[in-house]
Order: structure tokens, then sequence, then C-alpha cells
């Protein structure tokens, strides 16, 4: 390429530098106006580009194709071909526009032959050669050419192409939104075979009586309130899900019988889940289950979560007819607002004689012994948790709004962030700080939603601030029900990995590499199981 060229070139770019990013990217807005401006010398250019890289061909054919690189080498034809199919595109809008469908046809047909050529190098690894590119650069060259003369000059091609960048933006956004919604509708759906499950152990909790009695025989047990035993709390309306955390717990302990699991579900939720647990061993593991609707001290005088669940402007934003589409869909999830879920801040008032717990959120699966958590010296703290600030995301500034004077004047905002799922809880400790209280606060100063948009993160944050033991890593792993390239030798070292994320492993979407590490703790010979997997 001559320096007048390049000189003329830059300058274009600048000018142009938005729409090239937007739309066509750098080389094709480029491209774009090199023709216009020096279409008389292109195919001159062409031939000198031709001769200049002919010796490089010939070596790359010798070596395995990098066709990323090829592609953005300035002298290969792969680039040239991409060049002008791009240019070429962009004539076919301008030609469908002024009704020219012989011209546009033509310059169709000739994309499909650059489409079928760089395809088949990209398969076969093989560079595309000057014998091969030779007469579909000239071919494009010119129907390039006669575009131009038939049709606009540059600034009313901009234009133009100004014009279907915005079209396009508009459909891209709105394929954005609906593929959120749809994603978000699958994520807090019940796979109609947990539905079934539910149904058939609910049946058999009403039918019977000798379910309920062993359920008001265990609930005097001595070992439920043993603090010389291990603890572990789990607040979920789930089934599946909650026996997958409690089997993959009793299954990796070394002493499963000196486990004890907490349980507290809803009221839909309490007949199947007691049915479940009281109907399976769990290696001589204590199960108790208790009913959320039967906590009559959690109320709207007490919990300002509560009375903002009866809110009628809560009501409206989660479960109205009739919602703003300019709000998130994540941020519609009535999950966020659900009592089950903020059920974790009030844990000293549900267990008040016990002094240490491990609270774990249902789509976890736990791969080794958790018993020595309980030993871990929390140095005063109250909360055990795995840090998440590897990455600048997770740091308080971008949980909270710290431009309320409430946020800034009292919280770092480069505070490491941590994760919930898997936290070793210091009940003496908690009661000593009345961290309960803290919650209180800042829910009462979030009431209308301008510290923070949604879940329960963001307010322990807030109440666990100061209060918060870092772990290693490695006793919590995070990501699996959204990234699929987590390292193996994370997840094999991990000694509980989260599902966290929409992607959950009972759902169709979950991500195929790890759902094997959920399914393995799921009885599949059970009869239920097996009858709702095939009705």
């Amino acid at each position: 390429m001559g320096r007048r060229a390049a000189d003329y070139r830059r300058p274009v770019r600048r000018r142009f530098s938005y729409w090239i990013r937007v739309l066509l990217g750098l080389s094709c807005i480029a491209g774009l106006v090199l023709f216009v401006v020096h279409h008389n010398h292109y195919e001159d250019q062409v031939e000198h580009s031709m001769l200049e890289s002919n010796a490089r061909v010939e070596h790359a054919a010798k070596e395995s194709l990098n066709f990323t690189q090829e592609i953005l080498s300035a002298t290969s034809f792969s680039r040239q071909l991409a060049e002008q199919m791009i240019l070429a595109k962009a004539y076919v809008i301008i030609a469908k526009e002024r009704n020219n469908l012989h011209l546009a046809w033509e310059l169709s047909s000739k994309i499909r032959s650059c489409q079928l050529l760089l395809s088949r190098a990209a398969m076969t690894g093989d560079p595309v050669t000057l014998e091969e590119a030779e007469p579909i650069i000239k071919s494009l060259s010119s129907l390039i050419f006669k575009a131009q003369d038939v049709h606009y000059d540059i600034a009313t091609t901009i234009m133009t192409m100004k014009s279907h960048i915005q079209a396009l933006e508009e459909r891209a956004n709105a394929a954005t939104v609906q593929s959120t919604v749809f994603g978000q509708i699958a994520a807090e759906a019940l796979p109609r075979s947990l539905h079934c499950l539910n149904i058939k152990l609910m049946s058999d909790w009403l039918k019977m009586p000798s379910l309920r009695e062993l359920s008001d025989e265990k609930r005097n047990s001595p070992r439920l309130v043993d603090n010389n035993l291990y603890h572990f709390c789990i607040f979920s309306d789930n089934v599946l899900a909650t026996s997958v955390v409690v089997n993959s717990t009793v299954s990796n302990a070394e002493h499963p019988t000196q486990l004890v699991f907490h349980i507290v579900t809803n009221g839909v939720n309490y007949g199947s889940m007691q049915a479940w647990f009281l109907g399976n061993d769990f290696k001589g593991a204590i199960i108790e289950v208790k009913n959320i609707e039967e906590f009559h001290w959690l109320n709207a005088s007490y919990s300002p979560i509560v009375k903002q669940l009866l809110d009628a402007d809560s009501q409206a934003f989660y479960f109205g007819r009739y919602q703003d589409i300019n709000v998130e869909p994540k941020m519609r999830n009535p999950k966020y607002l659900a009592l089950l879920n903020h059920l974790r801040f009030y844990i000293p008032e549900i267990y008040p004689q016990l002094e240490k717990v491990v609270f774990l959120d249902d789509d976890v699966v736990v791969q080794k012994d958790l018993t020595p958590l309980f030993s871990l010296d929390l140095h005063g703290n109250v909360n055990g948790a795995v840090e998440t600030c590897l990455e600048a995301f997770h740091r308080y500034y971008k949980y909270l709004n710290f431009s309320n004077t409430i946020i800034s004047s009292k919280i770092d905002p480069q505070a490491c962030g941590w994760a919930f799922g898997m936290n070793v809880i210091d009940l003496v400790a908690w009661r000593k700080a009345n961290v309960t209280a803290r919650y209180h606060y800042w829910q009462k100063q979030n009431a209308d939603g301008t510290l923070w948009k949604l879940g329960t993160l963001p307010p322990g944050l807030l109440s666990f601030y100061g209060l918060t033991e870092p772990l290693d890593r490695r006793w919590h792993v995070l990501g699996l029900g959204y990234d699929p390239n987590i390292d193996n030798r994370l997840i094999e070292s991990a000694a509980v990995i989260h599902f966290n994320g929409n992607m959950k492993p009972w759902l169709k979407l979950a991500i195929g590499r790890y759902k094997p590490l959920w399914d393995r703790y799921i009885n599949q010979t059970h009869s239920y199981l097996q009858d709702c997997a095939t009705s």
C-alpha cells in the first residue's frame, strides 16, 4: 500500500470510528472509504499485495494454519476476501433499498462464493491461494465499483449505514431483553418431575399417620441442641435439592452420625419435606424439619423484610400483572424477597440453644468432610466466609450505592466481598454483636430501595461488616450455575461447590459438564424418582 493511501486512510478512520466499532468493525469502514476514494487504483494494489504475499502463502502451507491469524494478517488473501465480502454486504443492502435487485443478486452470489472459500480454508487448515482468491477478488471489485457508480457517494453511504446500525441496535436490544426474560422464567420454574415428587410425598404425609407420629417423636431429641455435635442449617422449598445437600454432606463425613441438619421450609412443602427425610436414611444423621409459618414471632412489627413483603407496592412490583419493561427481569425474581431467603439473618432466634452452625444453600454439593470447619478460629468474628474479591467486581462498591452518605460514611467501598452459600457462623459472637439488629437497621434504611436493589448479599455485607473471617478459597468454589469454564483442579479441590446462577443442576438449563457432580448424590433407584422421571 502506498504512503499517500495510508496517510489518507487515518483521518477517515478517525472520522467514522464510532460506526466502525458498532456495525462493520475497523476493517469494514476503512475498506469502504478506501474503495470509494481509491477505486481507480484498487486492482493495481490487489495485484501488488498478491505478489508480496505469494511467498508467505507457500511457507504457511507447510504448517498448520491458524485461521484467526490468517484473517487478521494485512497481506493474506483471506483478509482481502473478508474485507471485500463485508463491503459487498453493505452494498447489497443499499441496492435492495433502491430496488436494484439484479445488482443485489450478483453481489450476494459472489459473497456466497467468498464464504465458501473462507469456510473451506478454515475447515481444511490450508491457506487461500492466489489462484483461488484472484477471480473472486476481481469480480467482487468490479461489482463494488459498479455499485459505487450506480448508487451513492461516501456521505450518503455512511448515512444509510447509520440508519441500519440504529435498526440493528434496536433489534439486538429487544432480543437481549427477550432472552433474559425467557432465561429467568426457565430458572424460576419447577420441573414437572420435582412437582410430581412433591405430590407423591405430600400424599404420603397426609395418608400415613405414622410419619407424623415419628416427626413428633424426633422433635424432642436432645441431639438437636447438643453443641458437641455438628449442626448444619438449610432453608429451602426444594426437596430434591435439600436432599442432595444432606446426602453429599453425610457421604463425605468421617462420622455422619454426629451430624445434625436443621431444615426450614414453607407451609406448601413442609409435608413433602418431612415425608422424604423421615422415609429415607442418611447414614444415621439427625434431620429436623421446621415450618416457617410456625414462626409467629417473625412478623411485620418485628421484621422489616416481612413488612416489605406485605407492602402493596412490593406485591405489585414482584407479582403485578402490569410491570415496567425497563426493569431488569432478574430484579423481579420473587426469591429475592422470599422470607426463606432472608431467614439466614434469624438463625440465633430459630435455634437459641446452639452455639455454632454451618449454613448451606440448597444449590451446593459437599465434596469433603466439613466437620473441621467447626474447629476453625474465627478470631472473634461472627461469619466465616470465602472472599470473592480476586476480581475487582466483588468489592463493596459494586453491590451498594455509595453515592448515599448513609453508606459512604460508614463503609469502605474497596472492602472485599464474600459469598453466602457455605458459611461458618459463631452464634455466641452473633448474639454479642447483635447482628440481627444490624440487619434490621439496614433493611429499614433501604425501604425505598436506594441503597441496593435486590438479594440477601448486600444486606449481609453490611450486617457482617467488620465481623467476617476470610476462609481458604478451597472451602467454597462458586460459579457452577453460570460459568462453564471453571478449572477442573479447582473443582476437585473444593470442599463445597456452589451452583449459584440460573443454570441450576435440577433444570434442563444446567451446564452439562457439572451436572454429574450433583446427580451422583441422588438415589436414582428410588421408586418415586423413577416414576416421576418417566411419567
